[in-house]
Parts: C-alpha cells; sequence; structure tokens
C-alpha cells in the first residue's frame, strides 16, 4: 500500500446497517406497497424481489404520498 491504511471491519462485531438514516425515522431503499391480491402492506427494499410475503402475487401497488401534490395547468 502507498501509506494509506485498507478497509478493516468493525472489532465489536457489530454490522453497521446500510439503510440507515441520521437523524430521521425514513430508510433509504425501503418502499410500501399494497398486494393487488390479498391488500396486505408489503415493504420491499431495493433489489428484493417484487412478491407478496402473504399470498406470493406479484402484483404490488405503490401507496400514494401523503404529501400535498400540486400541478399548474394552462
Amino acid at each position: 500500500m502507498s501509506g494509506r491504511e485498507g478497509f478493516q471491519p468493525p472489532q465489536d462485531g457489530a454490522i453497521p446497517n446500510p439503510l440507515h438514516v441520521r437523524g430521521g425515522a425514513h430508510q433509504t431503499g425501503v418502499m410500501n406497497y399494497l398486494c393487488a391480491e390479498c391488500g396486505v402492506k408489503v415493504t420491499l427494499v431495493k433489489g428484493e424481489q417484487i412478491r407478496c410475503k402473504e399470498c406470493g402475487h406479484r402484483v404490488l401497488y405503490k401507496q400514494r404520498t401523503k404529501r400535498m401534490v400540486q400541478f399548474d395547468a394552462r
């Protein structure tokens, strides 16, 4: 190496959570969906297989945002 230290894993055995965001409850890469077949709320992480965990159905609807959305029509 050229004077730089290489990566060293934590020694205390704790594995850091890459999805943890400081100061907020929102996690990056985590989305909530509704199953089209059974209607259960499904939480998926980015890269996870798109499938209901209850019934196995593969059609999921993205939940609407709670924020106000306004469009300017001309």
